[in-house]
């Protein structure tokens, strides 16, 4: 009976093997496909961006600077500290604990997002096409000491993080301190007791 029954069972299990095999390589086929769709997409969103982004990005800031001193160093203060500090902070709660990749992604994503202000005037100031170079022209004339600022910004909020992270470390370590201090004093008392004889 045990004889007759084993070549059924191998079968089904070679079968159900090649079922599982097959459709790994489906699920892995179809994510080299997203991966080369999303990459395809990401390229012409970089050209297309590289070519449209720094005009734009300039005129919205001439716009609201409107070639005054004192706006340029005001928005830009807001714009570069703003702009990296919430970042920043986005990216520390996403990793200050284990999570999964995708959680990690998406932190990741949203940094970038919120982030979009500065990385667009990093264009403007870092980049070597015609459209960077057409931003600078528009910054110079209709927004005065905005980039200037913005790095400001952008330096003095990443110091305020810093300094807020010391802080924060500090304290959990002046914490943890005190806690073995603790320790440490209950198991000295409770020798202590056990080391003190009876009246």
């Amino acid at each position: 009976m045990s004889d007759e029954s084993s070549p059924v069972s191998d079968a089904a299990s070679r079968t159900s093997t090649d079922a599982g095999a097959n459709h790994s390589q489906r699920h892995w086929g179809r994510r080299i496909v997203i991966v080369g769709v999303l990459l395809v997409a990401a390229v012409i969103l970089f050209f297309v961006g590289a070519a449209f982004l720094p005009r734009w990005w300039a005129h919205r800031i001439g716009d609201q600077v409107s070639q005054s001193t004192a706006s340029g160093i005001g928005i830009g203060l807001f714009y570069g500290s703003v702009f990296t500090f919430v970042p920043l902070v986005v990216l520390w709660f996403g990793f200050r604990k284990r999570r999964s990749w995708k959680a990690w992604l998406g932190m990741v994503l949203g940094a970038a997002v919120l982030a979009t202000p500065n990385l667009l005037t990093l264009g403007i100031v870092v980049g070597s096409g015609n459209a960077a170079h057409a931003g600078e022209r528009t910054l110079d004339v209709e927004a005065p000491y905005f980039r200037a600022s913005s790095l400001i910004g952008a330096i003095g909020a990443a110091v305020i993080f810093a300094a807020l992270l010391y802080i924060l470390w500090m304290r959990r370590r002046g914490k943890r301190t005190e806690r073995h201090l603790r320790d440490e004093l209950r198991a000295r008392d409770a020798a202590t007791q056990t080391e003190t004889p009876p009246e």
